[in-house]
C-alpha cells in the first residue's frame, strides 16, 4: 500500500497529538517495506539496575506501530491497540537509544496487523520483539 504520510509529517503528527512524549520519540526511516523509530533514552526511561523498562520499551513498539500504520491511512486519531504479545529478549545496552523496526504485516479495513524488532542502537541482536494488532475506525 502507498504511503500517505511521511516521516517529517508523521514526527509533526506525533508532537501535536501526542506532546506527553514529545522529544522522547521520532521517526528516523520510512519507506513501504518498514518504519524505523527512536526512543531517545534518558533517566526516566531506566529501571533499577541501569536498564530501560519493560513499559518503555512496550511504548515504543506501540507507538511505532501505529506511526507505521499512519504512514499508509492518513491521520486517523483514533487507531486503537486491541492485541500486543512483547518478548523481552535480553537487557538493552545501558545509556543506548532504542531503535525500533516495524513492518506492517496486514492492513485491512478495520484491522492492521505488524510486528516490531526492538535493538540497541549499534546492537546487532534484538532486546525485544512485539506484535501487535490495531482497530481502524470505519470512515465516515
Amino acid at each position: 500500500m502507498a504511503l500517505v504520510m511521511n516521516h517529517e509529517a508523521l514526527n509533526e503528527f506525533l508532537e501535536r497529538a501526542f506532546p506527553q512524549i514529545a522529544g522522547q520519540v521520532r521517526v528516523e526511516t520510512l519507506d513501504d517495506m518498514q518504519l524505523t523509530a527512536r526512543l531517545m533514552v534518558s533517566e526516566q526511561h531506566l529501571r533499577p539496575g541501569g536498564t530501560i523498562s519493560g513499559p518503555a520499551m512496550f511504548a515504543l513498539a506501540d507507538v511505532t506501530i501505529y506511526l507505521a500504520i499512519l504512514a499508509r491511512i492518513g491521520e486517523v486519531a483514533l487507531a486503537v491497540t486491541t492485541n500486543a504479545t512483547i518478548d523481552f529478549m535480553r537487557k538493552p545496552e545501558a545509556g543506548c537509544d532504542l531503535l525500533a523496526e516495524c513492518r506492517i504485516l496486514k492492513l485491512g479495513r478495520i484491522l492492521a496487523v505488524g510486528d516490531v524488532l526492538i535493538r540497541s542502537e549499534g546492537a546487532e541482536e534484538p532486546v525485544a520483539r512485539c506484535s501487535m494488532t490495531y482497530s481502524i475506525p470505519p470512515k465516515r
